[in-house]
């Protein structure tokens, strides 16, 4: 981890083919080391299936489970970036120092982007209710878990159309936010304005490029969710470790 690196990092353009060697070096790092990454990643599988037991009629105990995910992912990403940093530096892949680093990491700016993406994740519930309650009117008083076909009506279609296109854009937002910050603050000395910063001119600059990567990793996520959440013990190492590359490339 770089400790004097106080000034703004200079932004790098890329190409298709980084992506390409991003998820080549990801791929490596996973297989020399799959235990860190099937660790880090059991919290989001063991947390789905937390999530499913809870059901769906104790909506206040899902919600506060949901907020968990938003504060533990940036910890459970900042191991694996250290991970690929430490493989990239030929360091020794030792538990307790990773840890340690992960650790390390509560009382510098990794909490804040935490936070973060916490009130960002409040906002799109709130927003999303927004605009079921505006579109279904009075359908908002039906048991949607009983009423599905409320869903094909006009008005339920044009609701399902205008979620997909709010939560995709405020998806790639957080997207533009992160993609960069998250290993930014773990690697050098830089506070999470800043970073976030860079994060946004690093996708402005780089915009075709990091949309193909949003949608790899919102692809990849969705597919990965499909056999009951055990494809993320597999996808997110494979998509911290690309990240942790590609940021390397994309950051001077």
């Amino acid at each position: 981890m770089e400790s004097g690196g106080a000034e703004r990092p200079v932004v790098k353009t890329l190409q298709v083919a980084d992506l390409r060697a991003a998820l080549s070096a990801a791929w490596r790092d996973f297989r020399r080391a799959p235990q860190f990454g099937l660790f880090f990643s059991a919290v989001y599988v063991l947390g789905g299936f937390v999530l499913l037991w809870l059901g769906a009629g104790h909506v206040t105990w899902i919600l506060t489970a949901s907020l968990g995910f938003p504060l533990i992912a940036p910890f459970a990403a900042a191991g694996m970036y250290e991970v690929s940093r430490r493989i990239e530096q030929d360091q020794p892949l030792i538990w307790g120092e990773i840890l340690g680093v992960v650790w390390a990491e509560r009382g510098r700016q990794l909490p804040w982007l935490g936070a973060i993406i916490v009130i960002y994740f409040l906002f799109w519930t709130f927003l999303a209710h927004m605009i079921f309650a505006l579109f279904m009117g009075l359908s908002v008083m039906t048991n949607v878990s009983d009423s599905w076909d409320i869903f094909l009506t006009p008005n339920g279609l044009m609701m399902i159309g205008v979620e997909v296109i709010v939560g995709a854009v405020l998806a790639f937002l957080l997207f533009a936010l992160t993609v960069i910050s998250l290993p930014l603050v773990l690697d050098r000395e830089v506070d999470f304005v800043t970073a976030m910063l860079v994060s946004m001119q690093a996708v402005q600059r780089n915009r075709v490029v990091m949309l193909i990567w949003a949608l790899i990793i919102a692809v990849a996520t969705f597919a990965a969710l499909l056999p009951w959440f055990l494809g993320l013990m597999i996808v997110l190492p494979l998509l911290g470790h690309a990240t942790w590359h590609l940021y390397r490339r994309a950051v001077v």
